[in-house]
C-alpha cells in the first residue's frame, strides 16, 4: 500500500529521502485517478524497501502540488536526491512507473 503524503511530511520523506521516490498526486474526483491508485498500490508492493511510494491528495495538500506546476491530475512525479526526475501525466500502464525506478536503482 502507497504511503500518505501531505504536505506536513513531503520533506521529510520525499525530498530528504535517500531512495528514489514516486508520488502520485490525485484527487478523489477524478476518475483517471481511481484507475492509477491500484496500479500504485502494486508498485508500493514492489518496491517496498526499495523505494518510496506514495499518494498526495491534491484536495488536501496544494502547496507541493502548485510547487512542482501540478495542474492535471493524476500525475507522478519521480524524484532522486530531492529533484524530480520525471514526470506521468494521466494515466499510464504499471511498467510506466516501475521503469522509471528502475532507471535509478540500476
Amino acid at each position: 500500500m502507497a504511503l500518505e503524503i501531505t504536505d506536513a511530511n513531503f520533506e521529510e520523506t520525499v525530498l530528504n529521502s535517500e531512495k528514489p521516490v514516486l508520488v502520485d498526486f490525485w484527487a478523489a474526483w477524478c476518475g483517471p485517478c481511481r484507475m492509477v491508485g491500484p496500479i500504485i498500490d502494486e508498485v508500493a508492493t514492489d518496491y517496498d524497501g526499495k523505494a518510496v511510494v506514495g499518494k498526495m491528495d491534491v484536495d488536501a495538500n496544494q502547496e507541493f502540488a502548485a510547487k512542482y506546476g501540478v495542474r492535471n491530475i493524476p500525475t507522478v512525479l519521480v524524484f532522486q536526491n530531492g529533484e524530480v526526475v520525471g514526470r506521468q501525466v494521466g494515466v499510464a500502464p504499471k511498467n510506466a512507473y516501475t521503469d522509471a525506478i528502475d532507471a535509478l536503482l540500476n
